[in-house]
């Protein structure tokens, strides 16, 4: 698996996902509001490598501020600013704002009872520690996902959730390497995406890295295939599961998810735990991301639209709790009624 996000103590180093397939090259930071912008832009993308890379950011924008800054007040006020910069980069995605609070937090407590220094170095091993927790995460929701996937499966799935969106193996398709492993998986089904073709040019592309058979399909084509008889379940990611099992995904996630029930195939959403917020009660307070509209105009910088068209361009849409069968963690796979079992496991 190519690595997504590379640390290196002054410097960030970040695959840029908007260059895939046809290229793998990265794209070095050393400063948080080009973090801010690699992430609002998509370099890098994915609910938990966005954490990640923001975590990192924050780190790089404290050794910033303690550079310039006079005094711990001073230096916390520009903690806060970074903070707030980083977590209105991409809005929907909770594990993004955990991930900077994670940090923030820690090198508050280490500002009080040590210093800058001391700051700085606990927020470094606060960053390493969420990538280090995401990716044993995703093995354990690989674990959990597989068991659920029964032998001579394919499955469909939709965006990237997988090692290129975190900070490996992934969680959706960490569900799908794990079953691959296990030999229950005879094809996976990935859906372009539109408009920004994360299966097409990133899930397509990652499992062939991976010699695990996959089909691309056109967004349009999936309730067909249902019709066919020729999905067992589909797998897909989350950017924010609200307190009641509502989960905002990519945009057509809730289309898969409505075809899936009318063709009672069961509809599992994989991610780790820091994409659950607690805090909204359901998916009608899920801030959704609207972005530019020549996403849509456009394919590749090539125009296939007209160029002045009106064009609405939300980035991700809610699916009800009620089509989700199950919400797969790295704390178990948690089952109906969502609002009760979610509390619990938390």
């Amino acid at each position: 698996m190519v690595d997504v996000i590379v640390w290196r103590g002054d410097e960030l180093d970040l695959l840029d996902q908007r260059l895939l397939p046809e290229r793998v090259s990265y794209a070095t930071y050393r400063d948080s509001r080009d973090v801010a912008r690699a992430i609002a832009d998509m370099v890098v993308r994915g609910a938990p490598a966005i954490g990640i890379a923001a975590a990192y950011g924050l780190v790089l924008g404290a050794r910033q501020a303690a550079r310039s800054v006079k005094g711990d007040d001073s230096f916390r006020a520009s903690l806060r600013e970074m903070s707030d910069l980083l977590k209105a980069a991409r809005p929907t995605a909770v594990n993004l704002a955990w991930a900077v609070d994670r940090v923030l937090s820690r090198g508050m407590a280490a500002l009080s009872q040590g210093g800058i220094e001391e700051a700085l170095a606990a927020m470094e091993q606060e960053a390493a520690a969420i990538e280090r927790e995401d990716i044993e995460g995703n093995m354990a929701i690989g674990r959990h996902g597989a068991a659920l996937i029964l032998p001579g499966s394919a499955v469909l799935t939709h965006c990237n959730a997988g090692a290129l969106a975190t900070g490996g193996f992934g969680t959706a398709l960490g569900v799908v390497r794990q079953a691959w492993k296990e030999g229950k998986i005879r094809m996976v089904y990935a859906d372009e995406t539109r408009p920004f073709l994360q299966g097409a040019r990133l899930t397509a592309w990652e499992l062939m890295q991976d010699g695990i058979p996959v089909t691309l399909i056109v967004d349009s084509a999936a309730g067909y295939l249902m019709s066919r008889g020729n999905v067992d379940a589909v797998i897909v990611g989350a950017d924010r599961i609200a307190r009641n099992g509502d989960v905002a995904n990519k945009i057509g996630t809730y289309s898969l998810a409505c075809l899936a029930a009318t063709h009672a195939i069961p509809f599992y959403v994989a991610a780790p735990f820091s994409t659950v917020d607690l805090a909204t009660p359901s998916g009608d307070r899920i801030p959704i991301e609207e972005r530019n509209e020549d996403e849509v105009r456009t394919v590749m910088g090539k125009g296939i639209a007209p160029k002045d068209v009106k064009v609405w361009n939300p980035a991700f849409d809610v699916t009800p709790a009620k089509l989700v069968t199950a919400i797969i963690t790295e704390k178990g796979v948690i089952t109906p009624p969502f609002e009760e079992n979610l509390v619990k496991r938390a």
